[in-house]
């Protein structure tokens, strides 16, 4: 089992979602955050000064997945998220230790489904 987290651009939610779909990735979930990576934040001309913005406004997705949909998901994330700019994201593929399903006691990879 793999916990996958990808942090991407806001208005590319939507393409995203429709390449999870297409590989049958339906378990997510969405998080509004903020964060900064290589462009330090986002520069701004404001009555003639630049103002310069640490934090930019990104999406967060969390995904638990069995071993066969790692790669399917990470490559529909990818499929979806890409611009070929700076600020596209990163996907963190990390091992996930358990799940279990509240309602019904489930552990690990059933209780994902």
């Amino acid at each position: 089992m793999k916990y996958i987290i990808a942090i991407i651009q806001p208005h590319k939610l939507d393409e995203v979602m429709k390449s999870l779909e297409d590989v049958e990735v339906n378990l997510v979930t969405v998080s509004n955050v903020l964060g900064r990576g290589r462009q330090k934040g986002l520069t701004e001309v404001y009555r003639g000064a630049k103002e310069v913005g640490s934090l930019l406004k990104k999406i967060k997705l969390e995904i638990a997945c069995n071993e066969d949909f790692v790669e399917p998901t990470v490559q529909a994330i990818i499929k979806g998220a890409r611009t070929g700019e700076i600020g596209d994201g990163k996907i963190f593929v990390l091992d996930l230790y358990d799940v279990i399903r509240i309602r019904t006691g489930e552990r690990g990879s059933k209780a994902i489904g």
